[in-house]
């Protein structure tokens, strides 16, 4: 596949990132999410695995350089590991830059030695405590033993781990500095999070759950000394180096420091629906685009989408908008 030129949005930003969300269904229901009776799509509204290939490739043709398989939890993805395969052989023919996947972890202790096979050598783990159960509250289904397993089978398999958290006010906000403390002596780098507005998450509140991450940030420094990095892993985040551990320590503060003006990412839902931006409803249906005329009506509607892309998005958490900012929940849409 000969590489071209990434396309660009209307503000000149490349689009080079992709993320793929293969399935809305995930086997945690976290609080900040989704609602615990979560009621998923119908197996025949997701797009096949070769259909998601097939989006893959295209974007691959305008210039897109990493993918991000999310979910939902797409290891739970029957036959998932197809899809990772093909992508991972794209990375080794040096079509891809890389192939990477967002995960809780739950699936790692059996897959990790075939993601590794199949060319990933990156993955993202969400986990936002480390207190047994308090990581069953937040989650309502998760065991924390079998993510830490997971976790030994990813770094014996040689897989980079990266943990994320979500700063959730009297809840972890605490705990965050051993965390980052225990992502030292692992080897882990680790990004905190901003809680985002998307999607009812049933009776709780957001307003009382949001932690703007410049103050995680003011509470770290008072026991680590944080520099500031000029690095990029291809997302939002903007990092600093821990310099008692030497890991790497990431923010991704879409509320309180919007990432847009260096965005380089779309995102595609498990039913085909492109979102230009993760805070805005505006999208472009690629599955009727692909079914309906095929590949070149796909890369019209690919191009069309990006033409479109928002210069950036409307999240916003206080008295009086504390509801979601967008109706869809962070596992349709893949973070």
């Amino acid at each position: 596949m000969q590489q071209t030129n990434p396309i660009l949005d209307p503000f000149g930003r490349p689009i080079t990132y992709l993320r793929v969300s293969v399935t809305d269904r995930c086997d945690f229901r976290c609080v900040y999410c989704m609602a615990e009776e979560m009621t998923f799509l119908p197996k025949a509204d997701l797009l096949t695995l070769e259909e998601l290939e097939v989006i893959c490739r295209r974007f691959m043709e305008v210039g897109t350089r990493k993918i991000r398989l999310t979910g939902g939890e797409p290891l739970v993805r029957r036959n998932i590991m197809h899809l990772i395969g093909n992508l991972g052989d794209e990375v080794g023919r040096g079509n891809l830059e890389e192939i990477t996947i967002t995960t809780n972890g739950s699936q790692l202790a059996k897959m990790a030695d075939d993601l590794y096979r199949a060319g990933v050598r990156r993955i993202n783990v969400s986990i936002d405590t480390l207190d047994t159960d308090k990581f069953r509250e937040i989650t309502r289904w998760g065991d924390l033993g079998k993510v830490l397993d997971g976790l030994e089978a990813a770094k014996s398999a040689g897989l980079k781990v990266k943990i994320n958290a979500v700063a959730i006010k009297g809840f972890n906000d605490e705990e965050l500095a051993e965390m980052v403390a225990w992502c030292g002596r692992e080897g882990h780098d680790m990004t905190v999070i901003e809680i985002m507005p998307m999607g009812d998450i049933g009776n709780e509140n957001r307003l009382s759950q949001y932690m703007p991450v410049s103050l995680v940030r003011s509470n770290l420094s008072r026991r680590f000394t944080l520099t500031d990095l000029d690095y990029s892993s291809g997302g939002p985040a903007r990092y600093v180096r821990v310099e008692e551990t030497g890991r790497k320590l990431g923010f991704i503060t879409p509320l309180t420091h919007n990432f847009c003006e260096s965005c380089n990412r779309v995102r595609i839902t498990c039913t085909g629906m492109l979102y230009m931006c993760l805070g805005q409803d505006d999208s472009a249906d690629l599955r009727a685009a692909l079914r309906d005329t095929g590949q070149d009506g796909l890369d019209a509607a690919i191009v069309e989408a990006i033409g479109r892309k928002p210069k950036g998005h409307d999240f916003i958490i206080d008295r009086r908008n504390s509801g979601p900012a967008v109706e869809r929940h962070m596992s349709v849409t893949g973070g």
